[in-house]
């Protein structure tokens, strides 16, 4: 960022929301390693643009051995392993990617733990912790609601069907045009916030 991400994210005409051109969203999937599989590992990483253009889209063989594919939520089977990037290889290229981006995500720190990673926090929009989504949706403001559900609330489309697991492409997508339902406002709601403190 080089102390020039704000100013640019925020410019002085007229406060705009971020240019299409620095958000992303992104989506990762995770399958199970460590004892009993209960550690989350990094098994595929989806980043689309704010047109919902894949720019990455990869399968992550994670450092550890997998016991639990969690096949029926990550999609992720034993076959995708033989194409996968290696963990460090695939976190270089998405940290490249994210750099100075505004980067959409829903629970997005679920996606920057397994990414061993942490955004500034400027910089990062998480649609499961935005009241205003939650309201025009119809659910309490304070309360978790899962991608799926304000897809279909809010987009009226259905993601995350059958029992092939979840499509990190297709989540990614339906975040960045949950984002979209509440940009203007969402934003102009955070630069009051940067301007009070």
């Amino acid at each position: 960022m080089r102390g020039r991400g704000i100013p640019q994210l925020f410019p002085a005409a007229g406060g705009a929301p971020p240019a299409p051109s620095k958000l992303v969203a992104i989506d990762c999937e995770m399958v199970g390693t460590g004892p009993g599989g209960r550690t989350s590992s990094l098994a595929r990483c989806s980043i689309v643009t704010y047109e919902g253009d894949v720019v990455y889209d990869q399968y992550v063989r994670p450092e550890a051995p997998i016991v639990d594919y969690r096949t029926r939520w990550s999609g992720i089977r034993r076959q995708h392993m033989d194409r996968a990037v290696p963990f460090r290889r695939a976190q270089q290229q998405v940290l490249r990617i994210l750099a100075g981006k505004v980067v959409v995500g829903h629970a997005i720190h679920n996606d920057f733990k397994a990414l061993q990673y942490s955004h500034p926090k400027a910089l990062t929009r998480d649609t499961a912790q935005m009241p205003l989504l939650n309201r025009r949706a119809g659910f309490p403001e304070n309360t978790a609601i899962s991608l799926k559900r304000l897809t279909k609330a809010l987009l009226n489309q259905d993601i995350q069907v059958g029992k092939s697991g979840h499509s990190s492409v297709e989540d990614a997508r339906a975040t960045m045009e949950l984002y979209k339902v509440v940009e203007e406002e969402w934003e102009q709601h955070l630069r009051q916030n940067l301007k009070q403190e």
